[in-house]
């Protein structure tokens, strides 16, 4: 059983193990289908990948089943109570029939096992006792002014919001940098999902809430991800206002105008372009009022950029247009007057 079912896996004749599958008895296809998860995504982890980039991969190339499923297996692992009925549990949820059942978890793994080498994160910092500064509060009073930003259907009220909330983020960062312990620490990184569709524009954003917060952002864009490296308290910064920015610019493109491609792509663009140029402000007043703090600030950044090297030797440019007049223009607008955006960096 465990030869037919890896056989499956590695070949497109899904339809042909599904039937195996279904007629095998279903406790003994259970518990193998768990064990073999295991080991694939065992496989996966050694060439690079993270859970979360696994669930990430089924949502952007399967369907929503797989992605139930990617995630009952994540949160599973080989620690499975009762492997004998995790597909019968499955497959009862979902309103599937045996036959669905094992197509699902076929074509999940066969996904899982096509995946190639990527480079793998940086090893996280170890933890150490820190004193206390108050990062947590700070990061409350981030979230509550983005989420105001995210409500609100003032573009006007939305970028002083997201101004203020970066003024906050450079704060938190600087106060982080000159804790005793922070001489010891070093950059890592986490992988931003890019999600279709403008992944090129949306990498263009990211790419610009990461400059921001002196962080350095790499778009893969075969896999709908960057890797941001920096900082840990900088790197939780970009995510947050990364995040926060998509939901403001759909908002903002929601409000009028047209629902075309060239339209959408040239807003997000120019959107883009804005953002960098307002957040880089606010970044540098932060600083600007803590002179004692840049050559901290400038240590850092080298050991950014040098980890970004270690971890991406070579990479390449991709060059963006604008196509939609209005799109441009209405985009400029949502974000105060749009700068040309610089080129994201991708893996070749």
């Amino acid at each position: 059983m465990r030869a037919a079912v890896e056989a499956a896996c590695a070949n497109a004749d899904v339809d042909a193990g599904a039937s195996a599958l279904a007629a095998a008895p279903w406790p003994e296809v259970s518990r193998e289908v768990v064990a073999l998860a295991g080991r694939v995504a065992q496989a996966c982890r050694r060439r690079g990948w993270e859970d979360p980039d696994l669930v990430r991969m089924a949502r952007r190339e399967l369907g929503a089943e797989h992605v139930r499923l990617a995630e009952a297996l994540a949160e599973v692992s080989a620690e499975v109570a009762e492997p004998d009925r995790f597909l019968e549990a499955y497959g009862r949820r979902e309103r599937l029939d045996r036959f669905g059942t094992a197509t699902v978890v076929l074509e999940l793994l066969g996904l899982y096992g096509r995946l190639p080498a990527i480079t793998p994160l940086a090893a996280p910092t170890p933890d150490r006792p820190r004193p206390a500064t108050g990062g947590h509060r700070m990061l409350g009073r981030i979230r509550a002014l983005l989420a105001k930003a995210e409500s609100t259907e003032f573009p006007e009220e939305a970028e002083a919001l997201s101004a203020k909330a970066q003024h906050l983020m450079a704060r938190h960062s600087i106060d982080e940098a000159l804790l005793p312990a922070a001489a010891a620490d070093g950059p890592t990184a986490r992988r931003i999902g890019v999600d279709r569709p403008y992944e090129g524009a949306k990498a263009l954003l990211l790419d610009a809430v990461a400059e921001a917060n002196r962080c350095q952002a790499v778009w893969s864009s075969a896999f709908g991800f960057s890797t941001v490296v920096g900082y840990e308290a900088d790197l939780e910064a970009v995510e947050l206002l990364y995040t926060s920015l998509l939901v403001q610019a759909d908002a903002a493109m929601q409000r009028g105008g047209s629902k075309s491609k060239n339209f959408r792509q040239s807003f997000l663009i120019a959107y883009a372009g804005r953002i960098r140029t307002r957040l880089a402000a606010a970044t540098d007043e932060e600083a600007a009022a803590t002179p004692e703090v840049l050559p901290v600030l400038a240590t850092r950044e080298v050991a950014v950029a040098s980890a970004a090297e270690r971890m991406f030797p070579s990479t390449t440019t991709h060059r963006l247009k604008g196509r939609d007049a209005e799109g441009w223009e209405r985009g400029t607008a949502a974000a105060d007057r749009a700068a040309l955006a610089p080129k994201p960096k991708l893996r070749p």
